[in-house]
């Protein structure tokens, strides 16, 4: 991972992932994404947001090839990492080409302890213990937490500690980009913020870049440098962070701020007319 000196702005950046009109169907017979296209730059932090059921995980997996697990595949579009299109390597294959997911759910190895999840993270690496070494001590810095914890088993542990150390035992594969699966599920609203606090640092101190999928509209569009919102299995929506959190339909439907007054998703009547993106 290299460090940024000069960080920019995200509509200006080179992309580094490209999503090109992509297709998953599930069991040979269900459409659940239909022509998804969107781009994350080098050095951004791009959010996809929407309901539960929209395809924000889907599409995580679609970039990672985690679908075939599932009985999903892609069968349209393609998935560029670095210029490279990605959508037939394995997941291993990719991990080594710096794209890593952190799955939904905080998954870590329950029976080992938090320091040897984390080095199950390096298991792809040829550089050698130094550098791996230094690693574990730079996931240590940003989480001090699990510095106190290495030695504790992790299904022991809280589930913001096990979120932080499945985002660190990523981060131990020296990743230039992290497919990061609703980070704030299940969390107390203190350990969200703190997490997303180490997500901006190591976006910003280590040049890792970013894209998660997110219910928690209001954080996730605090910390991206750019969103897109999925419906149904499609993009209705993207733009700047900063647009979208000033959009008069995102915050009546998805920040919790009704215009004129009103409260979201109290009228459903109201809500399907209003939403202008599906017209």
């Amino acid at each position: 991972m290299l460090k940024k000196n000069d960080k920019t702005s995200a509509e200006n950046a080179a992309p580094l992932l490209e999503i090109s009109n992509i297709e998953v169907i599930y069991n040979h017979v269900i459409l659940v994404l239909k022509g998804v296209s969107l781009t994350v730059p080098k050095g951004g932090i791009v959010a996809i947001l929407g309901a539960n059921g929209a395809g924000k995980t889907t599409t995580l997996k679609a970039i990672s090839n985690l679908l075939h697990a599932e009985r999903g595949e892609v069968t349209k579009g393609n998935i560029k990492l670095n210029g490279e299109e990605i959508q037939n390597l394995s997941p291993t294959d990719l991990v080594k080409k710096g794209c890593i997911q952190v799955m939904e759910g905080r998954h870590c190895f329950g029976h080992l302890t938090i320091e040897e999840n984390l080095m199950t993270g390096a298991f792809t690496r040829t550089d050698g213990r130094a550098a791996i070494a230094a690693d574990l001590e730079m996931v240590y810095n940003y989480f001090p937490r699990l510095r106190e914890r290495r030695k504790s088993l992790a299904g022991y542990t809280s589930g913001g500690e096990q979120q932080m150390c499945a985002i660190g035992r990523a981060l131990m594969s020296r990743p230039s980009t992290i497919l990061l699966d609703e980070p704030s599920m299940g969390l107390a609203p203190q350990l969200v913020e703190e997490i997303f606090e180490i997500v901006k640092g190591l976006n910003e101190n280590e040049g890792v870049s970013f894209l998660l999928a997110e219910q928690n509209t209001n954080i996730a569009l605090r910390y991206a440098t750019y969103g897109y919102i999925l419906e149904s299995g499609r993009v209705v929506m993207d733009g700047l962070a900063k647009d979208l959190r000033e959009n008069e339909d995102v915050k009546e439907f998805y920040l919790g701020v009704g215009g004129e007054g009103r409260k979201s998703f109290r009228d459903v009547k109201h809500y399907k007319r209003r939403k202008r993106w599906l017209a």
